[in-house]
């Protein structure tokens, strides 16, 4: 397991748009996930240790964040006939397992993994309202260990921000994960 870390944020980049199967049977555009205050696109599998890791606080976090008015999505790319504990039917059972608070959908193309120019899993971006990029960067300094409860929650913060200012913070950090399983 090779761990990456994503490249540092390109401002005003504007999401790219996708039409991807969800977990739940339906199909989801960005527009159905969009919120009016702010948009997290999150790039996470089943299999990856630092999604497992942080999953639980992923999920508070996107509840806490959609009453602020902020849209969440769940986007897995990676190549699942190489990595079966990402199939289909276990993001399926993942989301149900969790009670996933946000549309967990397949990139079976992995398009828009490349439209993002996603690398790992996890890998956060935060939209404004106006779907520009403001935040990339980690969910908060524990990586894999767990979180003691004075961690200071950074995406959900930069995410408040966003939803309440229009404009990300100006120290972001990296968010660090296992590559995206890429097709061969």
């Amino acid at each position: 397991m090779a761990a990456l870390e994503t490249p540092a944020v390109d401002v005003g980049v504007v999401a790219p748009d996708f039409e991807l199967a969800g977990v739940d049977g339906k199909t989801w555009r960005l527009a159905d996930c969009r919120g009016p205050n702010g948009t997290l696109v999150m790039f996470i599998c089943n299999h990856c240790p630092y999604v497992k890791a942080v999953l639980d606080r992923i999920v508070r976090d996107t509840r806490e964040l959609a009453s602020l008015g902020v849209g969440s999505v769940g986007i897995m790319s990676n190549d699942t006939d190489r990595y079966p504990a990402d199939s289909f039917a276990a993001m399926a059972a993942l989301a149900k397992s969790k009670a996933l608070p946000f549309p967990y959908v397949l990139d079976d193309t992995q398009d828009i993994a490349r439209a993002y120019g996603a690398v790992c899993t996890p890998d956060f971006f935060g939209f404004d309202a106006n779907l520009e990029l403001r935040y990339r960067g980690r969910i908060d300094a524990s990586g894999m260990r767990p979180a003691p409860a004075d961690t200071k929650r950074e995406l959900f913060d930069a995410m408040c921000q966003i939803a309440e200012t229009g404009v990300g913070p100006d120290e972001q950090h990296a968010s660090i994960g296992c590559s995206i399983k890429w097709r061969e």
